[in-house]
């Protein structure tokens, strides 16, 4: 069945090291996927921009914004950014409902964002908590509201660059191996982060591992792991 996936992140790369794969498969199978970014990291994940003489925080955004514009587009999905700022990310009222009714304009089935702990990153529990809320908001909270809403989506959470350290337990491992070439293609846009990229090529074989022992299945070679946050409704067991 075809679904429609919304990654939200905090920053403008977040989405292509951990939901890259599962973006490109959704895609793959005739789905629908939309990537959100609350901020481009200008500040904080820009670090080799910034090594550049007479850097600007506007010239960061833009050659932020083509970056992970080119990235989607390796996984066959859209991108948009909120720009509202990083290191600290700040949700008000205003960017709260706005992010709701991105929410609310894509109705994903499946949205998909960062874990509520990281002691390494300040943006990324506040990227959860506003997501988290906005998502609630978006689905009227489960009664009739005077304004649309849509149907609840199923969230989960992605991986973490250190997992055990943001109460991060996987509950599902997605077979990204037909995708693997598109998430490397999209990993290499990333420029301003290029040493993520191996970290992360790593990791796809691990979960990979993680995948086959799982499920016996010996024709997967590469994954992403995920913590489903709500329950999933089944027919049966």
């Amino acid at each position: 069945m075809s679904r429609r996936v919304q990654v939200i992140g905090a920053h403008s790369a977040d989405f292509v090291w951990r939901a890259g794969g599962a973006v490109a498969k959704a895609v793959a199978l005739g789905g629908a996927a939309e990537v959100v970014a609350l901020s481009y990291g200008e500040r904080g994940e820009s670090g080799e921009l910034w090594k550049q003489q007479d850097q600007t925080i506007e010239n960061v955004k833009r050659i932020r914004h083509g970056e992970a514009e080119r990235a989607a587009a390796h996984l066959g999905a859209s991108f948009r950014c909120l720009d509202l700022g990083d290191y600290p990310l700040q949700i008000d009222t205003g960017a709260l409902l706005q992010i709701a009714d991105v929410i609310r304009e894509f109705a994903p089935d499946v949205l998909i964002t960062h874990t509520g702990t990281d002691p390494f990153n300040p943006d990324h529990p506040v990227a959860f908590a506003a997501v988290d809320r906005a998502r609630s908001l978006a689905a009227g909270a489960g009664v009739q509201s005077a304004f649309a809403t849509i149907k609840p989506p199923q969230l989960f959470l992605f991986e973490p660059h250190q997992p055990e350290l943001c109460n991060f337990t996987p509950t599902v491992h997605v077979d990204i191996t037909e995708v693997w070439d598109q998430k490397l293609a999209a990993m290499r846009e990333m420029q301003a982060q290029q040493y993520l990229q191996s970290y992360y090529a790593q990791r796809g074989e691990q979960r990979g591992n993680h995948a086959r022992r799982a499920s016996g299945n010996q024709a997967v070679r590469y994954g992403e792991s995920f913590q489903r946050v709500l329950p999933q409704v089944v027919a049966q067991l």
